[in-house]
């Protein structure tokens, strides 16, 4: 099921770069590459506001240089239900964010925490387990290799790290990390595609590490100049032994409030068993 997903997740890629292949010529962009955190690109000339949210394909584009930009869910929640055994577990995510900040034209620092985290499961016997505290923190260092300010297609190349920090309910205490490659594709009539694949090393609890490997496709549209949607299908896959591919749906929608500032809010569905049934979200995206 994941080989299906992922050549058609490339057939997309095929028929979309076959779709700009002949837009005709593109002015070329302002050369911004003399700025950098010290020295800030000018509000003039700035790239339009592109964010990492709200669905889990990653954008190829970064901050401006010298600019800050936050992005965070106001509060999110997660349900699974375990057919097999009738566990339910519910999680609450209280202001997850990730900060992100510009150094170079085409290179940006960000740094997620996940903040606060309360977590409830109850079994098919009734008994109750909670647990709360914070989550893990993560830094990331996004590349864009091309099409940042302009262009029919953007790549970009994020490797990351998770922080060992102590173990707790919500951390193993392990360092992790991995590689995450987005790809964008500009599409007629406001539409656009993007594709992502992330390899992550997970610690497997005895000293090593398994491997996952994630595939996402998400297609975009403005409905009108300040609101956008999109679909998006994701499927993991991973190498710990009995594994279960889990693959999701996503749906969502965004308002540009401003240049600077978008609301979004959105809902995950699980279509497999491993996955979480549900998770609805609300957010914001602030640049400075």
């Amino acid at each position: 099921m994941a080989t299906l997903s992922t050549s058609n997740a490339f057939g997309c890629l095929l028929a979309a770069i076959a779709a700009t292949a002949f837009a005709g010529p593109v002015e070329p962009p302002a050369d911004k590459s003399r700025y950098h955190l010290f020295d800030p690109t000018p509000r003039t000339q700035m790239r339009a506001l592109s964010t990492d949210r709200p669905d889990q394909t990653e954008s190829a584009s970064t901050v401006d240089a010298g600019h800050v930009q936050i992005e965070m869910d106001l509060v999110n929640f997660r349900c699974d239900r375990d057919s097999p055994d009738g566990t339910r577990t519910e999680i609450w995510n209280v202001a997850p964010v990730n900060l992100k900040i510009g150094l170079l034209n085409n290179t940006d620092l960000q740094i997620l925490l996940d903040n606060y985290i309360a977590a409830r499961t109850r079994d098919s016997a009734g008994v109750t387990e909670r647990a709360t505290g914070f989550g893990d923190i993560t830094a990331r260092l996004k590349i864009n290799l091309w099409g940042n300010d302009g262009g029919p297609t953007a790549l970009a190349l994020m490797p990351f790290v998770k922080l060992p920090l102590g173990g707790s309910d919500h951390r193993n205490g392990e360092t992790e990390g991995g590689l995450i490659v987005p790809f964008a594709v500009s599409l007629p009539s406001a539409w656009g595609l993007g594709l992502m694949t992330e390899v992550d090393f997970v610690s497997d609890g005895d000293g090593g590490h398994d491997i996952e490997w994630l595939n996402s496709v998400t297609v975009g549209c403005d409905l009108t100049e300040r609101i956008g949607a999109y679909l998006e299908f994701v499927a993991v896959v991973g190498t710990a032994p009995g594994f279960d591919w889990q693959g999701q749906v996503d749906l969502g929608f965004t308002f540009a409030a401003s240049d600077d500032v978008q609301l979004d809010l959105g809902c995950n569905f699980g279509v497999t068993e491993s996955a979480p049934d549900f998770q609805p979200f609300v957010g914001v995206t602030v640049r400075f």
